[in-house]
């Protein structure tokens, strides 16, 4: 009799097993800083993600470009979004990161970054030379857009010592410049920027241009590009302005199954529209834009997706 009652208990636990989704886990994503895109985005990820794949449970994080791609690396989290240039730099060990991280891998890259400097238009500030004894008012220290306002000063033989430097969230670098206590404001997002549309309602704003710095750049990161901000993507600026750009991408943990990294990449690529209805800048991706070669191995599950689509990419 007891033979079987084990025997039964037994084959109640293999049903209950058999019942359970094989793929059934929790993954976190982190995303950015409110104000900017990736929160939204990272939303529509976590709706796609979870109908793609059986039994998984996308929980969002807020993050950084920097932040996330430590966060991978120091198992807090399992997929983000990065910025190719301070990706590459983790990559490496390169500055902010002290060491080199080997447990990142790039899933797709979604589309251009563009690292803007907005001035107020009466503080006759033409080029980042002028900026020595003003104050700058940026994102806390350790994101993108904070890094790329130190290297640009850099080129242009200056620190943070000759300027006067906020670091806050987008919000509050509005309000600064809305009531003068910064009559400079910096940043790395998609265009156009909510907050410097929120910045153009109360202040008349002069995008600078950028492009004289970026031979400079490149020195200090091959993977800086010029990429243009169209006339009239902010209210009074009439002229296309180059600026400094790299690209957003995905990157996720290399020990995340390749089986959920495929699926999470093919349902990027099937859901463009969706997608380009929180950033319209997407609205042209294709796989081959996603498998685009920025110095980042692929994860294996992604490279699958890209092989299928007609398109090779290095893996790890």
């Amino acid at each position: 009799m007891k033979r079987h009652t084990t025997a039964a208990v037994l084959a109640f636990g293999i049903a209950v097993a058999i019942a359970t989704p094989a793929t059934s886990q929790e993954v976190r994503l982190m995303t950015g800083p409110q104000g900017g895109v990736w929160v939204p985005l990272g939303g529509q990820f976590k709706d796609l993600w979870e109908k793609a794949v059986p039994g998984l449970k996308v929980q969002n994080l807020p993050g950084a470009g920097i932040a996330n791609v430590r966060g991978i690396e120091e198992g807090k989290a399992e997929i983000g979004f990065g910025n190719s240039i301070s990706t590459v730099d983790a990559l490496a060990g390169r500055e902010p990161f002290n060491k080199p991280h080997k447990n990142v891998c790039n899933v797709a890259t979604l589309y251009p970054q563009y690292f803007q400097i907005l001035v107020r238009s009466d503080a006759n500030i033409k080029s980042v030379a002028d900026l020595k004894g003003k104050s700058i008012t940026t994102q806390q220290r350790g994101n993108t857009g904070e890094l790329i306002t130190r290297q640009l000063l850099q080129v242009h033989n200056l620190t943070y010592n000759d300027v006067k430097m906020s670091f806050v969230s987008y919000t509050d670098s509005v309000a600064q410049m809305q009531d003068g206590h910064a009559v400079a404001y910096s940043l790395g997002t998609a265009i156009p920027a909510g907050s410097v549309l929120d910045l153009a309602t109360a202040r008349d704003i002069t995008l600078l241009d950028l492009s004289a710095s970026i031979n400079g750049m490149k020195k200090l990161n091959p993977g800086y590009t010029l990429v243009t901000v169209p006339a009239k993507t902010y209210p009074k600026n009439d002229k296309d302005v180059q600026v400094i750009g790299y690209a957003t991408h995905v990157v996720a943990s290399c020990n995340l199954p390749d089986n959920v990294v495929y699926a999470m990449t093919k349902a990027i690529a099937e859901n463009v529209p969706t997608l380009s209805s929180v950033y319209k800048g997407m609205a042209k991706l294709t796989p081959k834009d996603m498998a685009e070669n920025i110095g980042i191995p692929f994860h294996k599950g992604a490279a699958r997706f890209y092989k299928e689509a007609g398109v090779t990419v290095a893996t790890n």
